[in-house]
């Protein structure tokens, strides 16, 4: 197994353990825990497909960042003690 397959698998470990627990219920959409869970699982994704030039995987695991980023800042509660 290579270091990008090992960081690919790593990203997407993250991305799939936060949609099912949203998915069940576990954690709601805007929690910061779940946007956080797709930064850094979008993130490693798009550093793997960098490492290994697919290109297109790259575009679309930004983006997913991307917009995860701006979820944070626009979506989770802020001055609150639950976090």
């Amino acid at each position: 197994m290579s270091l990008a397959d090992i960081i690919a698998s790593t990203g997407v470990l993250i991305l799939l353990a936060a949609f099912f627990l949203n998915l069940f219920g576990r954690i709601a959409s805007n929690n910061k825990f779940y946007i956080l869970s797709n930064i850094i699982g979008a993130g490693l994704c798009c550093l793997s497909s960098y490492m290994i030039r697919f290109y297109p995987f790259v575009v679309l695991e930004a983006i997913w960042a991307g917009v995860a980023i701006v979820s944070l800042f626009k979506h989770v509660p802020r001055g609150t003690s639950n976090d």
